[in-house]
């Protein structure tokens, strides 16, 4: 994989952070959804060990319906677990009254669509202005108001603030949602898809804001998404998630240019920089309300169906063995018998890409 930085980025992601006590942790997070009339409870999120350090960007990835935006809600604290806990700055998440609240001044929501994120009556200083009312800020609004715009790259302030979200392009929308974040002065945010609805054209230079926020101000993200292509452009580190569990992890440019797991080398074998033919997973889409016994992936996979865990001597295990969590740390894991049983002699086949650019 070349080494040439992505087109658009303002720096190449930061240095590694892993001896930074983790900003945001969560331990064992489960959280589940009743059935509907007497269906079986779907495990949304079923076990996630995840840490978010002080200036570090991590990126959550998977296919719809894996369970990420479940667990970035529970995060956020709008989804209560249903066990296991967050803390944050090493303090337990209170997910009722005024701490709820304090926390959620310090760690903010970017949400996919900017259109149905801002009010279409509201003008752009409204908008901006909303959390700063919502959490009865004493100083002078017009100055932070204006400074967050200028942050997310809305200059001159002024000449935004009596605009509506229609006179705006799609990418001045998504920036003032951006500056509705930072006018709080959030210590994390979390990014739910947030270039997925913008034109190629502007979706390099919102990527750049975010790293440009990270290097300026110290701000850590977890960036929600289902694109790999996105993570390698943004991300220190990478968790790729199936069926409610993190099923690898580690530095961006290590999982993506030697990935272990079947399933983020299908995620990879997609890319328009892939080699070799896209990985075609068989079978159903994951349902969490359906998790099948032993490895949670291993009805799709394509090294159990090519035969190559039969000779590996794991094809039993990955039918009937469950995995444990992967632990939040910064190295790189994998949760997989093939893996293991290969022990990271072919880490790097099939699925690899150039690096690529947004």
């Amino acid at each position: 994989m070349s080494t040439t930085p992505p087109v658009g980025a303002a720096s190449p992601p930061g240095p590694p952070r892993s001896a930074a006590a983790p900003l945001l942790s969560a331990q064992t997070l489960k959280v589940a959804f009743p059935g509907r009339r007497g269906a079986a409870t779907a495990r949304a999120v079923d076990g996630v060990d995840l840490d978010i350090r002080p200036g570090e960007i991590v990126a959550l990835v998977g296919e719809s319906g894996c369970g990420k935006t479940t667990l970035a809600r529970s995060l956020l604290g709008l989804v209560p677990p249903s066990s296991g806990r967050v803390t944050f700055g090493g303090e337990p998440l209170d997910y009722g009254g005024r701490a709820l609240k304090a926390y959620r001044k310090r760690v903010q929501l970017v949400l996919q669509d900017p259109s149905g994120s801002l009010n279409p009556r509201h003008t752009v200083y409204e908008a901006v202005a909303e959390g700063l009312r919502i959490h009865g800020y004493a100083g002078d609004e017009r100055a932070a108001v204006s400074d967050a715009l200028s942050r997310a790259g809305l200059r001159p302030p002024e000449r935004f603030f009596l605009r509506y979200p229609h006179e705006l392009s799609g990418g001045q929308r998504q920036r003032v949602v951006i500056a509705g974040a930072l006018v709080l002065e959030p210590e994390l945010i979390v990014a739910d898809e947030p270039v997925a609805s913008l034109d190629a054209s502007v979706r390099g230079e919102i990527l750049a804001l975010l790293l440009r926020l990270r290097d300026e101000l110290g701000l850590s993200a977890l960036v929600v998404t289902h694109d790999l292509g996105l993570a390698w452009n943004i991300a220190d580190r990478v968790a790729v998630m199936y069926l409610g569990r993190i099923v690898e992890t580690g530095p961006v440019e290590q999982l993506l240019t030697a990935p272990r797991h079947p399933y983020t080398r299908a995620l990879l074998s997609v890319l328009p920089e892939a080699e070799g033919e896209p990985v075609v997973l068989a079978g159903e889409p994951p349902d969490p309300s359906n998790v099948p016994s032993g490895c949670r992936f291993h009805v799709r996979c394509q090294v159990l169906a090519s035969g190559e865990a039969e000779r590996a001597g794991v094809a039993e295990a990955c039918r009937t063995v469950d995995l444990p969590v992967l632990h939040g740390g910064a190295e790189t894991q994998v949760a997989c018998h093939w893996a293991a049983a290969c022990g990271g002699e072919d880490g790097g086949g099939d699925g690899t890409a150039d690096v690529p650019t947004l």
